[in-house]
This record gives structure tokens, sequence and C-alpha cells, in this order.
């Protein structure tokens, strides 16, 4: 199996194929010549200059590189090409499988208006909100039915990209078009809608499995409310303090949306969670998630392997009853980064690079002391996920394997973490995701 990516996911993913007695194939850019997931694969496959345009986002060169080793399955990871349906679509006329589910419903999730439409057919709640806006004044239209303060999303936003607020009617034409331009820069499609602001929301999601033989089942949800730029940094399984009667209805909520697009893999249902109890569908992500592990370890369930099995047309391993809750587990992404100056990369030569350990700590990164980080590509050092029997106890782990961990050589997100961990308004129960940001630790 071709693994088309780098960096933690990689090598969680060649780690997962010799478990299941396949060989893995990494690629690999100009950038990562000698990386941890290039020389733990079976054979490594070089697919161009440093740049992700010209390697980990070429199509064609990643083709080539799964026909030159002989390769019969594609795993894209997450980032890169993962929710590229023509990607998929490639793949498939190439004859290989695709790790992920049919191409139509990579497009249909992918596209957040049409998502919206969907979600709404399946009976889940959304966020009030419009179709894509042409306009001033079309989108003046809308927002005098939405109300203030409301989003000017990207449709073919995600990962947080592509939203800006709009406090009152003042302020909508200007936010308007920058958002169309930003959207037709980043994402190469200006079709912006408008949707309500919910104030001091959670951000819950729900992880989904779905085979080819209509077992679809829910493994319970995460809480990624601990978040700046809308930009994740610490997530937790089962999120805290919710109710179980409207934990089950949020998952039943998932479940049914993922039967009703036909979905077939591992994906992510995210909604918000407003003050009152109220939830609202907000996107769905058609791949394995970079916070997966937090909820591997509170259940037991091995969400690659999974992937593998629906992929070779096998059977879920697990049902519905057979999935418990276990203790709580937090995740927290270690970045190169400096929060104190906007949460700016900081490339360089990672000097030393020593993880903790310990009782329910787990560790999933793809560098180790003396390599290079690259400016060119996300800037994750390591994810860090500490299981507890409960919440208080996988915090104080967390506490504890970031005293225990060192970093030398460029600067990292593990300090604000370390206070994040200690803060008693996080300890003490749920924050909303607007909260990094009030406290000051968060850029605006």
């Amino acid at each position: 199996m071709l693994v088309a990516n780098r960096g933690e996911i990689a090598l969680r993913i060649v780690r997962a194929c010799h478990e299941a007695g396949a060989e893995a194939v990494a690629v690999y850019s100009d950038a990562d010549a000698g990386a941890r997931w290039v020389e733990l694969a079976d054979a490594a496959e070089h697919i161009g200059p440093s740049p992700a345009a010209k390697s980990y986002l070429n199509v064609d060169a990643v083709l080539a590189a799964a026909k030159a080793s002989g390769a019969d399955a594609v795993h894209p990871g997450y980032g890169f090409l993962a929710e590229n349906a023509e990607f998929a679509r490639r793949v498939a006329a190439a004859g290989l499988t695709f790790i992920g589910p049919p191409p139509e419903v990579i497009e249909k999730m992918g596209d957040k208006a049409v998502a919206r439409r969907t979600a709404r057919e399946a009976g889940v709640p959304i966020v009030p909100g419009s179709d894509p806006v042409s306009g001033a004044a079309d989108a003046e239209r809308a927002a005098a039915e939405i109300g203030f303060p409301l989003l000017v999303k990207a449709s073919a936003g995600g990962g947080g990209r592509g939203i800006r607020p709009v406090a009152g009617a003042s302020e909508l034409a200007g936010v308007l078009a920058t958002a169309q331009a930003e959207a037709a820069a980043t994402f190469g499609d200006g079709t912006v809608y408008l949707e309500r602001a919910v104030p001091e929301a959670r951000h819950i999601e729900v992880q989904v499995l779905a085979d080819g033989h209509g077992n679809v089942v829910h493994v319970f949800e995460r809480d990624c409310s601990v978040q700046r730029r809308r930009q994740k940094l610490i997530e937790e399984a089962p999120a805290p303090g919710l109710d179980p009667a409207l934990r089950t209805e949020i998952a039943d909520a998932a479940v049914r949306l993922a039967r009703h697009v036909g979905y077939r893999g591992a994906g992510t249902v995210e909604f918000l969670l407003a003050p009152d109890g109220t939830y609202y569908f907000m996107e769905m992500n058609t791949r394995i998630q970079v916070e997966h592990p937090v909820t591997e370890v509170v259940t037991g369930v091995d969400l690659v392997a999974e992937q593998l099995r629906i992929a070779e047309g096998e059977s879920l391993s697990v049902s519905q009853s057979g999935i418990v809750l276990d203790g709580a587990a937090v995740e927290v992404r270690l970045n190169a980064e400096d929060p104190d100056n906007g949460f700016a990369p900081t490339p360089g030569q990672l000097e030393r690079f020593d993880l903790p350990g310990g009782p329910g700590v787990r560790v999933d990164s793809g560098f180790a002391a003396g390599q290079r980080i690259s400016p060119f590509y996300d800037s994750m050092l390591a994810k860090l996920i500490c299981w507890g029997a409960d919440r208080e106890q996988a915090f104080a782990r967390a506490r504890q394997a970031l005293a225990e961990l060192r970093i030398e050589g460029v600067s990292s997100t593990a300090e604000l973490h370390a206070r994040l961990l200690a803060d008693p308004e996080l300890c003490e129960g749920p924050v909303h995701t607007r909260w990094l940001e009030e406290r000051g630790d968060g850029a605006p």
C-alpha cells in the first residue's frame, strides 16, 4: 500500500500496514529524504522537490510512484490529497484501491453549502444560514433573515479556514468581498454563504465508521474547543460534562448522516454545541482526523486498522454495542511555533527531542533529534496523548509528560500547553471555542 503523506500520520499508517501483514510504500520529497517513515517503510519513492505543490500535492507524481512500486492501494492520510475527489477518482481509474469514501461522497461533503443541505435532508440540525450568496445585495437580504453576528464561510473551505466574522450590517459588504477573494485564492472557488454565529459554542465531533455491508457505527465523540484562529490545539475524549442523553442524540445524528450519504471508511461529523444544549451540524471530514488517537485510547478501537479492513471489503470488526468508553484522554498538538509571536512557524534544526513516557502516555511523531523541521509543511512536531481513569488523571499525566519533554533548536507550543492544562477554568469543566483567545493566549 502506498502512503501518500508524510510525518506522524505516514508513520502511523506504515505501522498499521505492518501489523496487518501488508507492505508499506512511503513517498518523500527532497526535504524528507531519510525521514523516519521513509526508513521504516518496505520501499520508498521520491516524488519531487520540497514544495508541496510539486510533491505531495502532485497527483501525477503520486500515481507514478504507486505504479513504480507495484502498490495496489493508496492511503492519503489527512491533509494534502485526502479530501480531493478527483484524486480518489484517478486512484480508482489507475486500478488501485483508495483508502477512503467514494469520490462522490467526498465531493458532496466537501462543499460546505451542499453538506448543509444534505444534513438537513438527513434530519440533522443545521445552523441557520443561507444558500451561496452572489453579491452584497444578496448577502444583505440573507443577513436580514439570519441576524447578526454571523459568519461568512467559504463553500470549499475546511480545517477552520475560509471563515470571516461579521458583527453588524455596516461590515457585511467589505467582509464579503474579502472572503470571496480569499476563498478564490485559497480554495480555487470564491463561493461563500452566510451562517449565524453561535456565541460560546463548544466544538463537538463524532467519529464514525462505515463498511460496504451496511454497518455504520459511531466511536463516541471528541471535544475540540481549545482553538486559536479556529485551529485545534487540544482535544479530549469523551467530551467533558456532556449529558448522556445528549451524547446519544448527537452520536445518532452523526450515524444517520453517514448512512444517508452512503459513507464508507472512517469519517468525522462535526457539530457546534450551544450553551443551552442545542447542537448544529457544522461539517463532515471525509478522512482520518489528526485527533483520532484520543478516540482510540478511550475505546480500544484501532481506527486505521478499521480503514484497511473496510478497503479490503471486510466488515467492521466492532459492533455498536461492543464500543464502550473507558476512562478519559487528552491530546495536545506540539507544533514548531512561537505562541508569543502570533504562533509564527519556527522551522529549523531539531537539536534535542526527548519524548516522555510512563503509564497512559502515547506520543505520535514523525521526527527525531537531528532532523530539520522544514518550512514547506505543517509545523506539527508530535501529538501527545494521555489516558487516565478519569479526566483529572489524564490531565495530570499530560502535565507530567510535558514536564519531561525536552525540545531544543526550535520554539514550540509545549509551554503554552503546560499553562493551559493547569488553568482552573479548563481543568474544572468544558470551555468554548473562543476561550483561548479571550484568555489572552491566542492570537486574534
